[in-house]
This record gives structure tokens, C-alpha cells and sequence, in this order.
């Protein structure tokens, strides 16, 4: 097998859907010999915020210098980001050669009578098969949906369970309140097992906490209320944070943006603290833990692709990420920046509720189409975004609206520049007019494109592309 038949036994299996549950992923690894008892997990759920507390974790155990699994999703750009060993992507013939195992154990399985395994189960059972292969120390396992019954969770132990930040999504499925979501979410603590939480809302705690009590589990909450941030801009951010044993960490430095990284971040260094203090990785050491939180990187949660203009990407998918991102515009761009927003959604998720946050920060909307059959279509989200925004442009074609924006960018600084020009040579006429003209500044032009990991990861390769380009 090759890297395109695998890729396209993998995408192929799309037709048998979704489903919740653990009977089938537990055959499917039976007949691969269990490769994931071979393994160390610290497993993260959460709604947001799971897969950069992963990619921070990771880093730290990385720079511990440890051989470290990292397992995500969905992929922005290339399949092979789901599955990364000491941060870099699954080759194409590893993945093609732990692909045909994971094929021979789905015939069998089709052979002895059983359904066919969905794709996220036999994907993960290719990463478990080839991290066992790779005889790896830890895997940092993300939870897909949910966590009780998301594929993942059949491993029987973890080192740690950890639950990032909780709140609705995927309603439909994981219920419609925060304590259904959360009891979803805390599926994947085990019997006598360890649990660090980021420091959640009372109904999510509560949740969580019954569940620590049922199965027994020590319960460490990462407290967020320690966090001092001395530098928060584009560029990086620099804190203080105080870990659960009380031990004060002085200028952690992380490169990603948003206030709410540093929350994350914490998650991790406490994961960090706890894996040495439980002597499960003793190799962990203080520089290990600034140097993996600086190293760490996180494509398409707030991340700048562009300087001038400045082009930043964030999936924003539902209402708590679109709270986290309006909160990092209105600190970080204000009356001083021109902002253009590229916006697609899906439309099972709660378009009006993320239309009514982020549309009103913005002077005008492009509104495209993400590459998903679940996608809402431009003109009924265009309606929905007019109800906040006069100035609307529908360009279903993704490619297409990211080169308009930029095209727009360019007309309005020029357009710009020309009437700063003529006031300047208004100003020699009139005197009066002379302090308002020098006090007059061009606007810093920005281009967001939010709304959807489909739609940020499409516009991450044009962008890229372009840029290597010229």
C-alpha cells in the first residue's frame, strides 16, 4: 500500500458515518493485538482548548527529551498532522504501512459478521499501531467528541486525565446544558485514576467532581486565578503562574496569542508537575517546562499568517472560542485597525449566537462557503450576518475570497493614501485646517478568517502558497 491508497481507504470509509461507542474500536484493536496496551497515554477532552493544552504538554515532554506521540484533530492542511511523533508528521510510507495493518484487522472484522469500523476508529487505531511500532514513552491522546464514548477512550489507563475547558458544542450529541456536556467530557477519567481540570464553571466542576468520587480519582484543578500576565500582544505573552503544589513559575514565555492560552499553558505545567512528582516522567525539569511552552505552536487558533496586512486565523466554531476571539480583537485591534472578516460556518453549530459576536466588531464581512457537506450556504449566512453588517460580499469560493481580500485591502490603502494626499495639499490653503491633517493617520489594515477549522485550514494553504509565491 501507498500514501494515496491509503488516504483513500481511509476517506473511503466515510459512508459509514458516526457512531458513539466502544464495541467496535475494541474488535478492531483486538485483531491488531491491543497495540494500545503497549502504550502511556495522558488523555485531554474538553470543548476548547484540549488540543493546545496537548501541543504544550507534548513540547515539554519533548524537551524532556522523551519520544512523544501526539494525536489530534481534525488536520488543517495535510492528513498526516493527526499523528505526529516529537512534533513532526507521520511519514507518508509509516502512515501507509500502519494504514494496511488497520485494513487486514477491518476485513476480518467484516468477515466474521461485524460493521465496518467508522474513520476516526480505524484512524486512531492506525496511530495506536504505529506509535506501539515506534515503541514510544507517551502519548498525548486528544479525545475526538465527547469522551465517554469517543474511540479514544478505549484504553483502559492513562497516566492523566486531563479536561480542558468546558462548554457547549456538538449539542446534538453531547446534550444541550454544561453538566450534560461535562459528564460526557469526564467519560474518560478512569477507576483510581488522576484527573487535572482546568478551573471550570460550577456546573462543569460539580460534574466533574461526582465522577472523580464514583471512580475513586485524585482531582487537581489547574487554577487559573494564579496567572498574572505581564505582556499580552501579537507577538507572544508573558506570565507568572503559581502550579498546585504552590511552587511560583516567574516570565513563562508562549507564542500563542490569546489571554486564554496562558490558561492552557498552566493545564500543561501542571500535567508536567504532576507526571514528575508521581515519578511517571522524572526526567522533566524546569527548563524543560519554559523551553516546551515557548517552543509550542497551535495552527489555526489565533495564529498570524501575515504581518502586512495582518492576516490571522482562528477556527472560532462555536460560541466559546467566538467569545475568546472577540475578546482578543477588542484588546488587541482597535479604532486604529480596518478589520475585514473572511466568515464560513457549519451550519449545525450556533450560527446566529457567533454571527451576533463577531460580525459587529468587523467593517465588513466576506462571507464564503467551508469545504464540508455540513456547511451553511453563503446566502442564508449572509441574511443572518446583514441583521449586524451593511457591508457584505459573498464569494462561495474560498480561494477567490481570500485573493478579493487582499485586493481590498490594497484598493482601501490606496484610496486612503490619495485622500491623505489631497488633504495635505488642502492644508497649504488653509491653516485652520493644518493640525486636524497632521493628527490623521492611516488605519492598520487586518483580515480575519474565522468560523471554521475546515474553513481556516483552506485558508492557511492559499495563504502560504501565496506568500512562498512571490
Amino acid at each position: 500500500m501507498n500514501y494515496s491508497e491509503a488516504l483513500e481507504f481511509i476517506h473511503g470509509v466515510e459512508k459509514f458515518g458516526m457512531v458513539l461507542g466502544l464495541d467496535s474500536i475494541r474488535s478492531l484493536l483486538d485483531r491488531l493485538d491491543m497495540p494500545q496496551d503497549r502504550l502511556k497515554f495522558i488523555h485531554i477532552s474538553g470543548t476548547n482548548g484540549k488540543g493546545s493544552t496537548a501541543t504544550f504538554i507534548s513540547n515539554i515532554l519533548i524537551e524532556a527529551g522523551y519520544n512523544v506521540g501526539l494525536y489530534t484533530s481534525p488536520f488543517l492542511e495535510v492528513f498526516n498532522e493527526r499523528i505526529r511523533l516529537n512534533g513532526q508528521n507521520i511519514g507518508d510510507q509509516d502512515l501507509a504501512d500502519s494504514v494496511e495493518l488497520v485494513k487486514e484487522a477491518c476485513q476480518k472484522m467484516v468477515e466474521d459478521g461485524l460493521a465496518h469500523p467508522t474513520e476516526f476508529e480505524l484512524v486512531t487505531a492506525t496511530a495506536f499501531v504505529y506509535y506501539a511500532n515506534k515503541e514510544v514513552d507517551y502519548v498525548v491522546l486528544e479525545v475526538g467528541l465527547g469522551g465517554r464514548y469517543d474511540a479514544t477512550n478505549v484504553i483502559d489507563q492513562s497516566l492523566v486525565s486531563a479536561i480542558a475547558s468546558i462548554s457547549l458544542d456538538h449539542t446534538m450529541v453531547l446534550g444541550d446544558t454544561v453538566d450534560k456536556v461535562a459528564y460526557e467530557k469526564a467519560g474518560i477519567i478512569k477507576k483510581n485514576g488522576q484527573v487535572i481540570m482546568y478551573e471550570q464553571g460550577p456546573e462543569a466542576t460539580g460534574v466533574v467532581e461526582e465522577v472523580c468520587q464514583e471512580e475513586g480519582a485524585g482531582l487537581i484543578i489547574s487554577k487559573n486565578s494564579s496567572i498574572d500576565i505581564k505582556k499580552s500582544n501579537l507577538n507572544n505573552q508573558v506570565f507568572d503562574a503559581v502550579d498546585y503544589l504552590g511552587n511560583k513559575y516567574e516570565d513563562l514565555k508562549i507564542r500563542m496569542i490569546g489571554r486564554h492560552q496562558t490558561k492552557n499553558a498552566l493545564l500543561a505545567l501542571n500535567i508536567a508537575v504532576y507526571l514528575k512528582e508521581a515519578m511517571l516522567a522524572d526526567r522533566i525539569s524546569e527548563e524543560a517546562i519554559y523551553s516546551g511552552l515557548l517552543k509550542s505552536k497551535w495552527p489555526g487558533r489565533m495564529e498570524i499568517l501575515k504581518d502586512s496586512p495582518l492576516f490571522m486565523i482562528d477556527g472560532a466554531h462555536n460560541l466559546d472560542g467566538a467569545q475568546s476571539l472577540v475578546g482578543e480583537i477588542d484588546r488587541l485591534l482597535g479604532d486604529e485597525w480596518d478589520k475585514t472578516l473572511i466568515l464560513g460556518l457549519l451550519a449545525d453549530k450556533d450560527v446566529d449566537g457567533i454571527v451576533k459576536l463577531l460580525v459587529p466588531r468587523f467593517d465588513r464581512v466576506i462571507v464564503t462557503l467551508p469545504n464540508n457537506p455540513r456547511a451553511m450556504p453563503v446566502e442564508e449566512l449572509a441574511y443572518r450576518v446583514g441583521m449586524y453588517c451593511q457591508d457584505i460580499i459573498c464569494i462561495e469560493n474560498i480561494d477567490q475570497a481570500i485573493d478579493y481580500s487582499f485586493d481590498l485591502v490594497d484598493r482601501l490603502t490606496r484610496d486612503e493614501k490619495a485622500r491623505m494626499h489631497e488633504s495635505e495639499k488642502m492644508s497649504k490653503k488653509s491653516k485652520s485646517r493644518q493640525k486636524k491633517v497632521t493628527n490623521e493617520k492611516p488605519k492598520k489594515k487586518a483580515i480575519i478568517g474565522a468560523g471554521s477549522l475546515f474553513l481556516v485550514g483552506d485558508i492557511r494553504s492559499h495563504v502560504n502558497r501565496s506568500i512562498s509565491d512571490r
